[in-house]
């Protein structure tokens, strides 16, 4: 992993909290799976309960990206981040 993409994606994850608007719900699901597939890797542990919904919304998203690097999710991560800053 090339330092540059790391240090961008560090600087993605601060600017996130200070974006002009709250993104909806289902870009929050997916800036939450990209950073989880980027620092944890695939999704592990067990599915939450149906009564549960917003973690199994959560882990449900993270289950999805299985298999993608953690360089993609980084990249990805930064680029759904700079399409945020430009509104």
């Amino acid at each position: 992993m090339s330092d540059d993409l790391k240090a961008r994606f560090e600087t993605a994850v601060e600017e996130v909290q200070k974006l002009p608007a709250k993104p909806d719900n289902d870009t929050l699901l997916e800036l939450y799976s990209l950073f989880k597939q980027a620092t944890k890797g695939d999704a592990s542990g067990k599915r939450p309960g149906m009564l549960d919904f917003v973690a199994r919304a959560k882990f449900d998203a993270w289950a999805k990206l299985e298999g993608r690097t953690a360089e993609q999710a980084m990249q990805e991560y930064v680029d759904l981040v700079e399409r945020l800053k430009q509104g």
